[in-house]
């Protein structure tokens, strides 16, 4: 008897794999009774992805090899089959196991399943989508049951969301342009439940623009605790760690020591402090019938054509308003470096950075998937919900911001020593 014989029965070739029929489908479906039923590990999509893969592939090799199974060889290619081998799929169930035929040559690379390829269903997006639309683990549980007819446990939804962690994680810690010339720094507060309590918590956010003109936010920093100067000193480390070298100007909110906190980072960052929280914060002092008259005079100052007008604007807000409201007029008259920073510029960069309404545009958009949440059961979950409706806003932003050749232009000349050679 010929080698290649003996050879054949010590290694027989395995059975190929049959596609199910669709009566055992049938079969399958209507055994279900649960999610996990259906896409749990062990579950039937798992068992019929895994058929249908191996099948596919088995089609993959007929069609390289040119001919079917325990066929003659159709044409002389010097190959043939060789049986197959297991290999481990990671899918959006957890891994499955499928038979990867093979050759003699070992020259077979099935295209169907690349390296390291894995799968994900609709279903399971589907729950992903939901709740980054803000609806809790009840909301999706009582839609999937009316709309397919199947359970899922509230640890089951927290499964198949946690899968999106390792995204989360790797977008908080990429790598980040050498040059920012605008960012807006604000926060965000939280429920958290801790040891039968409720606890408030910042998650503290940093939107910037880029030297194209685009939005984009660098991460989210959930503190553990209340927002600090001393917490946004190490937000703004990981920044520069992550290879931030340079800030043009810098839009933040009233917080005290947040000029000192970003300047220990960034020495030369001008720091712009947001005229809207500053109106807010000064009129908490007047009485009402007097607001309107207040904010007038406020408005004369930060509505200014230039700095030297707007110096005058407060000194008459002093010798109006100084002797009955001495706290909002001393608080303009103690940041007016930070608060005037806005005249060294154009109307253009002006409009830009007087406000951080950017970031609370953004911030207001996020609040609207965690309003539903009564607290969160953990940061974890928190950095998940915010990164799912963070994907959702990133889709709308696809333009950069008008007018931006120009002010880029402007910013050059402004900034012409630290500018980046083109």
């Amino acid at each position: 008897m010929p080698a290649k014989n003996k050879d054949a029965r010590k290694q027989p070739q395995k059975k190929e794999v049959p596609m199910p029929s669709a009566e055992e489908i049938h079969r399958e479906l209507a055994s279900v009774e649960s999610m996990d039923d259906f896409f749990g590990k062990e579950g039937i999509f798992a068992r019929l992805f895994g058929d249908t893969l191996t099948h596919m592939m088995q089609a993959e090799l007929t069609e390289e090899l040119g001919y079917e199974p325990y066929e003659v060889r159709g044409r002389n290619t010097g190959n043939s089959r060789n049986g197959s081998y297991p290999r481990k799929v990671r899918t959006s169930t957890g891994e499955i196991e499928v038979e990867v035929p093979r050759d003699r040559k070992g020259e077979y690379e099935p295209q169907i399943l690349k390296k390291h390829q894995g799968t994900s269903n609709e279903l399971e997006e589907k729950v992903v989508a939901m709740y980054a639309k803000g609806m809790t683990t009840r909301d999706i549980e009582d839609h999937l049951r009316d709309m397919y007819g199947v359970e899922a446990s509230a640890s089951t939804i927290s499964t198949i969301t946690n899968k999106v962690m390792p995204l989360v994680e790797e977008w908080q810690n990429r790598s980040l342009d050498a040059i920012y010339p605008i960012v807006y720094l604000d926060a965000i507060h939280y429920r958290l439940r801790k040891e039968h309590k409720v606890e408030n918590r910042a998650v503290y956010i940093v939107l910037a623009v880029n030297l194209s003109g685009h939005k984009d936010v660098l991460g989210h920093w959930v503190s553990d605790g209340e927002e600090g100067a001393s917490f946004w000193l190490s937000v703004i480390t990981d920044l520069r760690n992550r290879g931030m070298e340079d800030i043009f100007i810098a839009c933040v909110d009233g917080l005290h020591g947040f000029k000192e906190a970003i300047q220990s980072v960034f020495p030369q960052v001008i720091v712009q402090r947001c005229i809207i929280h500053q109106i807010r914060n000064s009129l908490k002092y007047v009485v009402w019938k007097e607001r309107k008259a207040f904010a007038s005079d406020l408005k004369a100052i930060y509505r200014a054509p230039t700095r030297e007008t707007a110096e005058t604007a407060l000194l008459r807000l002093d010798e109006t308003w100084g002797e009955k409201y001495p706290i909002p007029v001393r608080s303009w008259q103690k940041h007016w470096d930070e608060l005037a920073a806005m005249f060294d510029y154009t109307p253009e960069i002006r409009r830009l950075i007087y406000t951080t309404n950017v970031i609370e545009g953004y911030n207001r958009q996020l609040r609207k998937v965690t309003k539903n949440r009564g607290a969160f059961p953990s940061p974890e979950a928190a950095r998940k919900l915010l990164w799912l409706a963070h994907q959702d806003i990133l889709r709308k932003w696809t333009m950069p911001i008008p007018s931006w050749q120009t002010i880029l232009n402007q910013l050059a000349i402004h900034f012409q020593d630290r500018f980046p050679n083109q």
